[in-house]
């Protein structure tokens, strides 16, 4: 019996004593957890043929070395690609390919392609994010029609999905390293490849790491989050605070915003659904950040199930110091040379627009990776039911810190031929700190105009 085996049994067995009359899975079920399945919820077992292979536990916090800039080395980096998808031979991949993926090689067919390597399950759990999924599975519920939480702690809400709407929730509420703040930059190309750097200093404290503070709405909320803009000129200075409740159709999302330019702080609820995202040129909406979030109550969800898929995963490579925005940022689309596939498991879930609501997607299929509960494909529709955009994040995991990291989240506009790169971190000399406690200032409205002073 392995450790993670002993930890769920011994976990599992004290709280089926108390398991409520709404649970979301029996004790019985939530005892697969650390057996049949991993601790927060992915098949253990590898597919028949062994191109994805057993969890064992995610690589060891030792696997590597961390970089100059907080980046992890690359341990993979010896690996050669197995085959590359093209346009002149994607047919043969087809059913491992998402619509968005296929819509991309079409569009640009002499630079576009997916190098595939082999498969490894790479992220780990710490044991904290462990004992609280093992919790959730058994207490958490859904209520106000699935657009809250009751009786959630932490992190993975539902490790035993029922619905599309719980592994969404799952994606929202999965583990990204704690309490963390980082310098990272976007770029949003002409179709010339033209760009502008956009840098940005994010902090993100979840509820439960809130040991510095104490904030008055902490009931209602997941974590607190900020943004700075600290480059280009023109826009440095300009900072948005969110308070980012659980139940948003109850208690609607807490925005402030400060702008450089008018020196004062107002509200910003329209910071949501499909507003244009702040910093982005119009190509990401408000809730496409993060691949999803904030309030799902305009859409439908429909869990489609499981499939195996070529995602982006292991992006070492792409958040590598020694890679240049020069070489990485091209006309399109990034440079593919430097981008990493592999075949993995994902969760599909398709949101169709509730009638009577509105949102620029009509529709939105997203790909969920089974182990991280990250969103790594998401292809939006628009209201004639053409596809529009294609979303994809090409993540890493941090072993010394055990998350899940974007190297970089990329949304493709394929009506005109833009694209928006952000989280990249190649040139900056210090991208993550996962050292940072957050004061009760950091997420004050009231402090955001001296923090947003140049």
């Amino acid at each position: 019996m392995n450790y993670y085996t002993r930890l769920f049994s011994l976990s599992l067995l004290s709280i089926a004593l108390a398991v409520p009359a709404q649970a979301a899975v029996s004790a019985e079920e939530s005892a697969r957890l650390g057996q049949d399945l991993t601790p927060v919820g992915a098949e253990r077992a590898g597919n028949a043929d062994g191109s994805i292979p057993a969890w064992t536990g995610g690589l060891p916090k030792s696997a590597g070395n961390i970089l100059a800039n907080g980046t992890p080395s690359d341990v993979f980096a010896s690996e050669q690609p197995l085959f590359t998808v093209t346009v002149d031979n994607y047919e043969q991949y087809r059913e491992l390919l998402t619509d968005g993926q296929v819509a991309l090689l079409r569009r640009y067919p002499t630079s576009y392609h997916l190098p595939v390597y082999p498969t490894h399950r790479s992220v780990g759990v710490p044991e904290k994010v462990a004992a609280q999924a093992a919790r959730n599975a058994i207490h958490t519920t859904q209520v106000n029609d699935g657009n809250g939480l009751s009786d959630f702690l932490g992190n993975i809400a539902f490790p035993i999905p029922q619905n599309g709407l719980q592994v969404v929730w799952n994606h929202l509420t999965r583990y990204r390293g704690g309490s963390r703040l980082s310098i990272t930059d976007s770029v949003a190309p002409q179709p010339n490849g033209a760009y502008v750097i956009t840098t940005t200093e994010a902090r993100s404290t979840p509820v439960t790491e809130t040991t510095d503070f104490k904030p008055s709405d902490a009931a209602e909320v997941l974590f607190y989050y900020s943004h700075k803009i600290i480059a280009p000129a023109r826009q440095a200075g300009s900072v948005v605070l969110v308070h980012e409740t659980i139940d948003q159709v109850i208690s609607p999302r807490r925005t402030w915003l400060y702008t450089a330019g008018q020196r004062r702080v107002r509200r910003a609820p329209s910071i949501a659904y499909d507003s244009a995202g702040p910093a982005t040129s119009g190509l990401r909406t408000a809730d496409g950040l993060d691949m999803y979030n904030g309030a799902p109550d305009r859409y439908e969800w429909k869990l489609v199930g499981k499939k195996e898929l070529l995602i982006p995963y292991n992006s070492y490579r792409l958040a590598s110091p020694d890679l240049s925005y020069k070489e990485l940022v091209l006309p399109g689309h990034l440079a593919m040379t430097h981008t990493r596939y592999e075949r993995h498991r994902v969760w599909e879930v398709v949101a169709k627009l509730k009638e009577g609501q509105r949102h620029v997607y009509a529709e939105r299929r997203f790909y969920i990776d089974e182990d991280s509960w990250a969103i790594t494909e998401a292809d939006h529709y628009d209201t004639r039911g053409e596809l529009w955009r294609v979303a994809e994040s090409h993540t890493y995991y941090n072993y010394e810190q055990q998350a899940p990291i974007s190297a970089a989240d990329v949304i493709h506009d394929l009506q005109n031929g833009r694209y928006l790169a952000a989280n990249l971190t190649n040139e900056q000399r210090e991208a993550y700190r996962f050292d940072y406690r957050a004061s009760t200032s950091d997420y004050s409205p009231g402090a955001l105009r001296s923090s947003g002073v140049r």
